[in-house]
């Protein structure tokens, strides 16, 4: 088994978070993440925003999220588990994470207000 990576603070770049947060299924699962006081298993990740996501794509989303700094990841007998890296990044870049997740938010209710009035389900 891979030892798993977790870049020091100090490495952490602004172009590695935004690139790990690109993806709307990994700034959902960071999101989650970043919302629980405690540690996410990854197999509570399956279904992300109502659709059933396999098992290697959700292992590729949490080593880009981990790689990038933004979650630290622990293995617990055959589970992994996930804690954010919210407050040591947000001490790094101030506001930079806070402002994504707003701006994120902003979109994803957009789009559902736009769904609404379609009458279209949204992701």
């Amino acid at each position: 088994m891979r030892p798993l990576v977790h870049p020091a603070i100090e490495e952490v770049t602004v172009e590695a978070i935004l690139h790990a947060l690109s993806d709307p299924v990994r700034v959902a699962i960071f999101a989650e993440i970043v919302g629980q006081e405690c540690t996410q298993k990854c197999s509570s990740f399956v279904p992300v925003g109502g659709e059933a996501i396999p098992k290697s794509t959700l292992s590729q989303h949490f080593r880009v999220l981990r790689e990038a700094g933004l979650i630290r990841g622990e293995r617990r007998g055959v589970e992994m588990h996930n804690v954010s890296r919210y407050v040591e990044v947000d001490q790094m870049y101030p506001g930079l994470l806070a402002a994504i997740g707003q701006a994120h938010t902003l979109q994803v209710g957009r789009a559902a207000k736009a769904a609404k009035k379609s009458g279209k389900k949204t992701k």
